[in-house]
């Protein structure tokens, strides 16, 4: 049973059966939810004393009202539609939003968290959606008066909304393994660490251990990092079609490197999956238009989820109990471009 005293909306949207953002939206009292899921959201917050604060009383736990978004690239799928979610429940809240956009600088998020200080000044609160900082960094925003919360971290000392990349890659390298593929190539991202484990660095480490399973051994010329974008999704696969072999199934470290790699086996005369079985991460919006087999993750409820603990950590003076990591499931989505090896 959960602890009503620290009941969370996952855990409604989990008795209730339906998404966080859903459940916000209807906590909140705001338009486009149907009768049925107003009640059966209703009944399962009851049950589990979860009551959605008002928003005087969360502006009465800050100074300024505002509260800063912080994403690398705002603009890419991923960060707008977490983004989104999140000023959703912030602006139902009665807080206003600052949204700031690093653009893969630096020295920006350096300015902004070497010494947080001038910046809490202007803000009450913080969330941050995937921005890697190092442990200074970590220890000087935690210090801060700032109310703190993130989306996509690991080990931070704030409430933390994600999920488990290292598993989400392990089920979608399971899934090519069940299907009869052993000659398995991967295209994994690479991005910064800044000291701190990343997404693709997890997301390698969860198909190594599928691999490892199965007692074999991840093949070098099968392991090609690129950005995690289209472009670099094209341009590892053409490498591994070019200069390497064709492997018989290829686990993409996300769904726009597999969006690249299915332009480049496309230019080389090859087809998923005839001739070589595709999948990736995210279930990004044209995933299903490309019949992309995935593992999804659940974008929008992790912005609103993220949102509304920190807009509780605001409302309750930071007295919100011990901080948590969050973890959201991630089902896998079998489409077209997977079938059964016939070797």
């Amino acid at each position: 049973m959960t602890d009503r005293a620290r009941a969370t909306i996952r855990d409604v949207a989990t008795l209730s059966g339906l998404s966080i953002c859903t459940v916000s939206r209807a906590l909140r009292g705001l338009p486009n939810v149907s009768l049925d899921a107003q009640k059966r959201i209703e009944d399962a917050a009851e049950k589990l004393g979860y009551r959605a604060s008002s928003a005087a009383s969360r502006l009465a736990g800050g100074r300024t009202g505002q509260v800063a978004i912080i994403a690398p690239k705002a603009t890419s799928w991923f960060f707008a539609e977490a983004v989104e979610a999140a000023e959703e429940v912030f602006a139902d809240s009665g807080l206003d939003t600052v949204l700031v956009s690093l653009r893969g600088q630096g020295k920006v998020r350096d300015r902004l968290f070497d010494d947080p200080t001038e910046f809490s000044q202007r803000v009450d609160g913080v969330l941050l959606f995937g921005v890697n900082l190092d442990a200074s960094q970590v220890e000087a925003l935690s210090e801060s008066r700032l109310a703190v919360a993130s989306v996509g971290l690991e080990g931070v000392p704030w409430d933390n909304v994600g999920i488990d990349d290292e598993a989400a890659a392990w089920a979608a390298t399971r899934h090519l393994l069940d299907l009869g593929h052993w000659d398995l190539a991967m295209l994994a991202g690479s991005e910064p660490s800044h000291g701190t484990v990343t997404t693709a660095a997890q997301r390698r480490a969860g198909f190594e251990r599928a691999l490892d399973e199965e007692h074999l051994e991840p093949d070098p010329d099968m392991m090609v990092s690129a950005p995690s974008t289209i472009d670099g999704g094209y341009q590892a696969m053409t490498e591994l079609i070019s200069t390497r072999r064709v492997p018989g199934a290829v686990f993409a470290g996300c769904d726009e490197a597999a969006f690249g790699a299915l332009k480049a086996m496309r230019e080389h005369g090859l087809s998923a999956p005839k001739k070589v079985s595709l999948i990736g991460i995210d279930d990004h919006p044209m995933s299903s238009f490309l019949g992309l087999t995935t593992v999804a993750q659940p974008v929008p409820d992790q912005g609103a989820f993220a949102a509304t603990l920190l807009a509780e950590r605001l409302q309750n003076h930071d007295d919100g109990g011990a901080p948590h990591d969050h973890r959201l499931p991630t089902p896998l989505i079998e489409r077209k471009t997977t079938r059964r090896s016939r070797h």
